[in-house]
């Protein structure tokens, strides 16, 4: 969710907020498929996999925003939402490498901050913390890399459009990158004073 609680109003699963991450998770098969008809003989399906990523952008936004006003924020929304997000991201990073519209590079260096995490919550984990709450920070993030993505696909063209494209792709590319670091080690900072703490507290 967009901000931190530390109360669980619900513990219902099928709430709306929910269903709509659901149907997010649900699209990251059918986008990643999309976007790589193309390079299995397929026709170019780039349109509708921009739609998903539309989809998954609105409903992102939806689901915190609907959660929070009518009380349903739960602990399966908690999990499925920062899922939905990473889901999105490593599915993108491998459709826009695979077609080489992503460079390597950035590829590896969004990766290591995934795997960075995953180390941290597996510290939590051993000392008996839940995974971290998705902050504001890496919640700018995630939206700039999901308006970078869309644009980056359609830079893969020719024309006017592709050129505006590709200035504010690669605009928003860089602009989420660097958040999604220092959300990165925000957490890590975090981690680190817990894992103190209950060393102290020992």
């Amino acid at each position: 969710m967009e901000v931190q609680e530390t109360r669980v109003q619900t513990n219902r699963v099928l709430t709306i907020p929910n269903i709509l991450s659901m149907a997010r998770l649900v699209g990251v098969p059918v986008f990643l498929w999309l976007i790589l008809r193309p390079e299995f003989g397929g026709p170019q399906s780039d349109g509708w996999a921009l739609l998903v990523l539309m989809f998954s952008g609105v409903s992102d936004y939806l689901d915190g925003k609907l959660a929070r006003r009518w009380n349903q924020i739960s602990s399966l929304g908690r999990l499925l939402d920062p899922a939905a997000d990473r889901l999105y991201i490593l599915s993108t990073l491998v459709g826009l490498t695979w077609r080489e519209i992503l460079p390597l590079w950035l590829t590896a260096a969004l990766l290591a901050r995934e795997l960075m995490l995953l180390v941290m919550v597996g510290i939590l984990r051993r000392h008996g913390y839940p995974p971290p709450q998705v902050n504001f920070l890496g919640k700018a993030a995630t939206f700039n890399l999901m308006y970078a993505f869309p644009l980056l696909l359609l830079s893969d063209g020719s024309g006017w459009l592709a050129s505006l494209a590709t200035i504010f792709g690669w605009a928003f590319a860089g602009w989420g990158t660097t958040l999604y670091w220092w959300a990165g080690i925000l957490y890590v900072v975090q981690v680190r004073w817990l894992v103190k703490a209950d060393a102290v507290a020992d």
